[in-house]
């Protein structure tokens, strides 16, 4: 199987005519809430004797198509230990409802022609997955990309583990957190799949890179009915017509949410 997420970077277009006439800045933004409601300060619990936020931090400093990193909190806790680290960070309201929406309070700050939102809970992240997640913008007509990961037997009924759904360009038709497609010819009385080739299933990947007009729109747009629905931030995009690229990468990560999943992602780091 090819790497995918470790093929090489392909340069960002940043114009309609497809010449580079400056360098392209890409911003890296962790947004990095402590007051998490299923697994409070998560950010801040430690991982094989590290806070999750430097598995994070590390990872993404590690990318070389970023041009910066930067963690936007709401917490003075997380900023002394950003401070302390010599982490960049930034202090936003604890009144943003996104990581999106936090993003784009640091980008009213500080200017960028790429913003990638990189999520503080996940301690799994790559390098290589930035770098799949930056590939699309090789096409002037990209907004908005977001990653998938063939999705494990486990996971396509966990509704935790959000499915996303393409069309044959990689433009996202859909993400929920229900099993889509639907396979309607599982024969349900043995439990086995239907005699021609099953659906293949795609796991969401909650990464995200925005061209700035783009991420600009978003706090402008009125939550959506289908947001609101699978409390999933990327169907406000959908809704208003903004396509988001869907890239494959071969790397699975785990979102901390659970305890469980703190002890899962340690497990595997240890092994490491």
């Amino acid at each position: 199987m090819r790497d995918i997420a470790t093929a090489q970077p392909v340069p960002i277009i940043l114009d309609s005519e497809g010449s580079e006439k400056r360098p392209t800045t890409v911003l890296g933004v962790i947004p990095a809430r402590l007051a998490s409601t299923r697994l409070p300060r998560k950010v801040l619990r430690t991982i094989a004797g590290r806070p999750m936020l430097a598995w994070v931090y590390e990872a993404a400093s590690a990318c070389p198509q970023l041009t910066r990193v930067i963690i936007a909190t709401d917490s003075e806790e997380v900023a002394n230990l950003c401070q302390q680290n010599n982490w960049p960070v930034q202090l936003t309201s604890s009144d943003l409802r996104s990581g999106t929406d936090r993003v784009h309070a640091v980008a009213q700050q500080l200017p960028a022609d790429i913003y990638v939102n990189i999520q503080g809970d996940e301690p799994l992240l790559k390098p290589e997955h930035l770098t799949a997640l930056l590939r699309p913008f090789a096409q002037p007509s990209v907004e908005v990309s977001t990653l998938k990961v063939v999705c494990t037997h486990e996971d396509t009924t966990n509704p935790n583990a959000v499915k996303v759904v393409t069309a044959a360009d990689g433009r996202a038709l859909y993400f929920s957190r229900a099993t889509i497609p639907y396979d309607r010819d599982w024969r349900a009385h043995d439990g086995q799949p239907r005699d021609n080739a099953a659906p293949e299933y795609w796991k969401h990947i909650g990464l995200y890179a925005y061209r700035k007009a783009t991420l600009d729109r978003f706090p402008t747009l009125p939550p959506s009915i289908l947001e609101q629905t699978e409390r999933l931030e990327q169907l406000r995009f959908l809704e208003n017509g903004i396509s988001i690229h869907v890239e494959p990468t071969d790397y699975d990560t785990i979102g901390v949410d659970t305890e469980d999943d703190l002890h899962r992602v340690e497990a595997l780091l240890q092994r490491a």
